[in-house]
């Protein structure tokens, strides 16, 4: 009976170890992240870029943010992080205006996340012109200025070439990561959330030594 037990304990301290190890393996090329094919420029110069594509309009984009944001803040000093709204099919694309839109007028930091909760969680047609423009007077943003920053040239030039860069870094869905402009890792390629930020933190790691001439 000792014996027994003995060797059922002996069975799960070595599956606990193996366990261990398959969740602390290294991310492998082709499973939990892909190559960029062709590498795209950066816009972070000498520090390593971290992109995320996203869609307001994706829940799994949603529920990702507030994890997101916390990981950004622990960032190394050698990693900038950027976002750019991914526009698969043309109904994206008003989504896609209101990013650039709050970006250009100055109001992203403080309402990326709450258009993000307006839509998921209040229910907001931010895809419906006239609805989004009475959300944002609303945020004490005036109107008019909304407006016609939405339907300027310079945002339009912004929705086209996210719209080329969607297709141009080979994603397959939202949110996706694009590490240095060479690595695109995701949730679903990772197992979830978790897996998500070890597989960056990996691809980082990868980047700054490929940068440094290191093997």
């Amino acid at each position: 009976m000792k014996l027994t037990r003995l060797f059922a304990a002996t069975l799960l301290i070595a599956g606990l170890g193996l366990q261990s190890f398959f969740a602390y393996a290294e991310p492998q090329q082709g499973k939990e992240y892909a190559l960029v094919n062709p590498p795209q420029a950066v816009e972070t110069g000498k520090k390593i870029e971290v992109l995320e594509i996203f869609w307001y309009g994706c829940p799994h984009c949603f529920d990702l943010e507030p994890v997101l944001s916390a990981w950004v803040k622990k960032l190394p000093s050698d990693v900038s992080f950027r976002r750019m709204p991914a526009i698969f099919r043309d109904n994206w694309a008003p989504m896609a205006k209101a990013y650039y839109t709050l970006e250009a007028l100055g109001e992203l930091e403080k309402l990326h996340a709450t258009l993000f909760n307006a839509i998921h969680v209040q229910g907001l047609d931010a895809a419906n012109d006239n609805t989004l423009f009475d959300w944002a007077a609303k945020q004490g943003i005036d109107r008019k200025k909304f407006v016609d920053t939405y339907l300027s040239f310079s945002v339009q030039s912004k929705v086209l070439r996210a719209k080329q860069l969607t297709h141009e870094y080979g994603i397959n869905g939202v949110p996706s990561l694009i590490i240095d402009g060479k690595y695109m890792t995701s949730s679903s390629m990772t197992g979830g959330h978790q897996g998500l930020f070890a597989s960056a933190d990996f691809l980082i790691s990868k980047a700054r030594k490929e940068r440094s001439g290191k093997k």
